[in-house]
């Protein structure tokens, strides 16, 4: 699928990133505090669902209301006074997002009525679910300026690289190379994991020994730079890079500074740039012709996809296949 060319620099980021304000908070900012739509999830596109909720409103309210991956340990998504049921732990990543709307759902309790999702997962669902894409967003490697590894790297090298090659990582128990995932449940993970050849499963039993998802006991949060040392890889969404160099959302790269592959550049979120996703807002698929699904998330002319200077100030391409509902879960 060809997906828009966009060139986003620092400086263009800065100037729009002036009509949203200092980085938003891990809750709904604004009025009303509590919205139609709640929606969990994705840490890739927490902050750019943070912008759209801020611009996207139904008859001057606004309607989306998204909860950040990390902050406190728990949230409440709708009004104790009419739902006293929608206090829950705060749901980490893809996984943990979609997998607390499915509980949602079963429950009918109301709670939760999106996830954000930067991986797409088409298992079996019930009741279905529907990814609906709006954004594009490139995946690169970060390494600090002084690393053991070289800024270019082929995916060729990457892959062996994740599958603890000794001619990259030496050999243990004390690997040359920290190779790094994010937490569990990561949509960054399990997308990183699929473009260099390895399964969850294997990492998870020890298959490849050379990986590590947590520093001092702690899971790797994804997208952030300060747990790299100079003998460390981690994956890392462009999007998500240029966001935090424009100060557009809280800066946590630490010395991180992202690779090429395969020749192309990972400053910029480029057409041609060999790994690249779409991510989703996951709706129900009952909800698909429903108000305010239908009218926020479906369709090129929905709200989320009239708004691509918001996509763009947060570091991501416009997707050509925006508001599209045809990738839905058995």
């Amino acid at each position: 699928m060809n997906k828009k060319k966009i060139l986003t620099a620092a400086a263009g980021a800065l100037l729009l990133a002036a009509a949203f304000g200092t980085v938003a908070s891990a809750e709904p900012s604004g009025t009303p505090t509590y919205r139609q739509l709640s929606g969990v999830g994705s840490d890739t596109t927490q902050d750019v669902l943070n912008g759209l909720s801020q611009v996207v409103t139904i008859n001057g309210t606004k309607v989306l209301g998204s909860y950040n991956a990390v902050g406190g340990a728990s949230i409440t998504t709708k009004d104790p006074a009419v739902n006293n049921k929608c206090t829950m732990t705060r749901p980490n990543g893809s996984g943990a997002g979609r997998t607390a709307l499915l509980n949602s759902l079963q429950a009918n309790d109301g709670c939760l009525d999106f996830a954000r999702s930067s991986s797409l997962s088409l298992g079996a669902a019930n009741p279905g679910l529907t990814y609906v894409p709006f954004a594009v967003d490139g995946v690169s490697y970060a390494i600090t300026p002084s690393s053991v590894l070289p800024r270019k790297l082929t995916l060729a090298d990457l892959k062996a690289i994740y599958h603890c090659d000794p001619a990259f990582v030496g050999t243990g128990p004390n690997y040359n190379l920290n190779v790094l995932l994010p937490q569990a449940g990561s949509g960054t993970r399990s997308f990183w994991e699929a473009q260099v050849g390895i399964t969850d499963a294997d990492v998870v039993a020890g298959v490849y020994p050379c990986i590590k998802d947590k520093k001092n006991n702690t899971p790797i949060q994804e997208h952030d730079g300060r747990v790299l040392d100079d003998k460390s890889i981690v994956p890392f969404s462009i999007a998500q890079y240029i966001a935090q160099a424009s100060q557009t959302v809280a800066d946590v790269r630490g010395r991180a500074l992202l690779g090429s592959i395969d020749g192309k550049s990972a400053t910029t979120l480029n057409s041609d740039f060999s790994v690249k996703r779409d991510v989703y807002n996951v709706i129900p698929t009952s909800k698909i012709a429903t108000a305010p699904w239908s009218t926020v998330f479906v369709g090129k002319d929905s709200l989320v996809c009239k708004q691509p200077g918001v996509i763009n100030t947060y570091g991501f391409a416009t997707s050509p296949d925006c508001g599209d509902t045809s990738k839905q879960t058995p």
